[in-house]
């Protein structure tokens, strides 16, 4: 297997996840997915493995809410992370391990669902990604639910739009560059992600349709809210946090708003399915 570039790795073992679901964009993800896997889980305590999970946020939400719950990451400060997260919030997880997204160490058809929110990010190449996608195919069982979590190839270009008052990267001939090369191909090469790998939503539905998984449900799970001006003072009004929420639902499923969210979710299922090349 190719490994994950150590700039990107190296950047996840400084620490740089906690917090993030809690700020800006960060909160209308953290909010809408909760929402979203309410909806769709089977009824606790179904086994969940919360695969590139960072340091646990939803793990930990989940087993709140009775699941048992298997977190795995690529970083070690991220599991190191989760186990204080755990004892800050008084809860334990099934297991917290390191463990690389395309090789977990579990036996097949062991997982009612997964969560796959962060790895798709970083496999730069397609057959890796594949290769990430079939082993969740073979960890869970049949018509066990499957959670994919992508970038869209747009974000670092809406995000400079967006700042263009307060930067000048969009004036920057080699940064713009990059932001054809992102738009074009998907592939990302530099800070804050680091070599990393944005999907359009059509082509994100067709690799976890060649993993094997079928009913694929892809959203935008941001819509365009984040672009709100001062969105976290908004967030912290109840009343206008819901109207924001009003809008994310609303748009989330149409095709031609979806590019305006920075993060697709993806809701699929393991079963028989055979598809026509």
């Amino acid at each position: 297997m190719k490994s994950i570039d150590n700039d990107v790795l190296a950047g996840y073992n400084t620490g740089k996840e906690k917090g993030r679901l809690h700020n800006g964009l960060g909160l209308i993800e953290f909010e809408r997915t909760k929402e979203i896997l309410r909806q769709q889980l089977p009824p606790a305590p179904a086994v969940i493995y919360d695969i590139g999970g960072g340091y646990g946020e939803y793990s930990y939400y989940l087993a709140s809410l009775g699941y048992e719950v298997y977190l795995y990451d690529i970083a070690e400060r991220n599991i190191e992370m989760s186990r204080d997260l755990g004892r800050e919030c008084g809860l334990a997880l099934k297991a917290t391990e390191v463990a690389d997204a395309r090789s977990i160490m579990r036996p097949d058809e062991s997982a009612n669902a997964i969560l796959l929110f962060g790895p798709l990010y970083h496999i730069v190449n397609y057959e890796e990604r594949q290769l990430c996608l079939k082993e969740c195919y073979r960890l869970l069982k049949h018509n066990g639910l499957l959670f994919t979590a992508a970038i869209t190839c747009y974000a670092t270009t809406l995000k400079c739009v967006r700042t263009y008052d307060e930067n000048a990267l969009l004036d920057d001939i080699e940064f713009y560059k990059m932001l054809e090369t992102e738009v074009k191909t998907g592939l990302h090469t530099k800070k804050p992600m680091g070599l990393s790998y944005f999907h359009k939503p059509d082509e994100l539905k067709d690799e976890i349709e060649t993993a094997g998984f079928g009913d694929i449900d892809i959203r935008g799970v941001i819509g365009p809210c984040w672009l709100i001006p001062n969105l976290d003072d908004a967030w912290k009004n109840e009343s206008k946090r819901e109207s924001i929420m009003r809008i994310v639902r609303l748009c989330e499923k149409e095709e031609s708003l979806m590019g305006l969210s920075t993060h697709f979710l993806s809701i699929s299922k393991k079963g028989n399915y055979s598809y026509t090349l």
